[in-house]
Formats: C-alpha cells, structure tokens, sequence
C-alpha cells in the first residue's frame, strides 16, 4: 500500500520542492489511486508504483526512470516525452496509452498489454518486450534496436520506418504487420509468423527468417541480401524486385511468386520449390 505521507505530498502544492530536497527518498505509492490524475512532468524517477491506477492520467514529460510500474493500470494514460528509462512494466497494461517520443531504453515490459498503444518515435532500444501484445500498435519510426520481442504479438502493428536491427523476433506473431521502409539489419525473425505482413522497401541485410511464415507477404524491392531464408514459406509472396543476393533459399517455397526484376544473384537456391512448381538441383 502507498505510504499516505507521500501520497499527500504528492497531491499537494509542496511536492515539487520537498522532490527537489528529497531526491534520495524511494517513493512508495504502491496501488494508489491516482486514475485521471493531472501530473505533466511530475518527478517520479525511482518511485514503486506497482498496482497503482493511473488510468487516463495526463503524465506528459513525467519522470519514471528507473520506477517500478509492475501491474500498474495505464489504460489510455497520456505518456507523451515521459522518461521510463529502465522502468519495471511488467504486466503493465498501456492499451490506448499515447507514449509519442518517449524513452523506453533499457525498460522491461515482459506480459505488458499495449495493444492499441501510440509509440511513434519512442525509443525502446534494448527494452524487454518478450510476450508482450503489440497488437494494433502505432510504432513508426520508432527505435527498437537490439530490443527483445521473442513471442510477441505485433500482428497489424504499424512499424513503419522503424528501426530494428539485431533486435529479436524469433517466433512472434507479425501477421499483417507493416513494415514498410523498416530497417531490420541483423534481426533474428526465425520461425515468426509474417503472413499477409508488409515489408516492400525494406531492409533485411543479413536478417534471419529461417522457417518463418511469408505467405502473402509483400516483400517488392525489400533488400534480403545475405539473409537466412532456408525453410521459409513464400507461397504467393509479392517479391517483384526485391534483393536476395547471396540469401540462402534452400528448402524455401516460391511456388506462385512474382520474382519479376528479382536479384537472385549467387544464391542458394537448393531444393527450393521455384514458381512454376519445379524443385531447383
């Protein structure tokens, strides 16, 4: 429960100057209620504020570096600019939450909710988001290099222009995601679900898709150079100009593909179901 001493100050016109005097004390606001609260700004860095409600807060700009926010409830909370550098969320649950432009480095969200979640251009390098339902979510031009997304649900998430390199995807569900103009250098996307996703423009330099699922996936002039694509599911891909120069296509299916201007150039073709039905030597 959240000391009533600092919920008080909390609420009252002394908390900017007793944070300031204060900064070394660890602030308990554990399952305080705090749902629709008006806090822009606020200084809440190192704060346990696990359970607590802070649905539809205003908390624009606040300070929750290094906070822990377990279980906390910020259903359709206003995040914009926050600091949640390091922050514990795990099982936090964001949906409808606005976080434009906030940074996430370094914070952990294993089981968070954040389906319906606004993330344009936050900054989520090297956040934990292992299990998390990214469904529906706004990420463009967002950051999630090295950020770790095994098993996460980012189906018909919007990752335009995001950036992910070398960040860990390996079996997430990615279905009808968008990741056009993406850049997923180096990312490990083995055994994930890119049904009907779409990724023409972009950039998959040395990816890992081994025996992932590109049914239906729009891949035109995405550059798959050096990726690892052995086993993958291409049935009915759009693959019109896209870059496989050196891939490995051993054991993929591109039977009914579209490989018009396609760059095949030195790649490993072997036992590949081509699109015509033929198996390649």
């Amino acid at each position: 429960m959240a000391r009533i001493e600092h919920l008080s100050l909390l609420q009252s016109a002394k908390w900017a100057s007793w944070r300031i005097q204060n900064p070394e004390i660890q602030l308990d606001l554990s399952e305080a209620d705090l749902h629709g609260a008006n806090l822009p700004g606020i200084n809440l860095s190192n704060a346990n504020l696990s359970r607590a409600i802070l649905r539809g807060a205003k908390l624009t700009t606040a300070d929750f570096s290094r906070a822990n926010l377990s279980n906390a409830d910020l259903q359709a909370a206003e995040l914009s600019g926050a600091n949640l550098y390091a922050a514990e969320l795990v099982v936090v649950d964001l949906r409808r939450a606005t976080l434009k432009e906030a940074d996430l480095t370094g914070a952990n969200l294993i089981g968070a909710d954040l389906r319906g979640t606004t993330l344009n251009r936050a900054d989520l390098t090297r956040a934990n988001l292992i299990g998390t339902n990214l469904s529906n979510t706004r990420l463009r031009w967002a950051d999630l290099t090295e950020a770790k997304l095994a098993k996460a649900n980012l189906s018909q998430a919007d990752l335009y222009q995001a950036n992910l390199s070398n960040a860990n995807l390996s079996n997430a569900t990615l279905y009808q995601a968008q990741f056009i103009g993406a850049y997923l250098y180096g990312a490990n996307l083995a055994q994930t679900d890119l049904g009907e996703a779409y990724l023409s423009r972009a950039y998959l330099f040395s990816t890992n898709l081994q025996e992932a699922s590109l049914r239906g996936t729009d891949l035109r002039w995405a550059n798959l150079s050096k990726a690892n694509l052995e086993g993958v599911d291409l049935r009915a891909a759009k693959l019109k100009g896209a870059n496989f120069s050196k891939a490995n296509l051993s054991h993929a299916n591109l039977s009914n593909t579209d490989l018009t201007y396609a760059d095949l150039t030195r790649a490993n073709l072997r036992s590949a179901v081509m699109p015509d039905g033929t198996v390649h030597d």
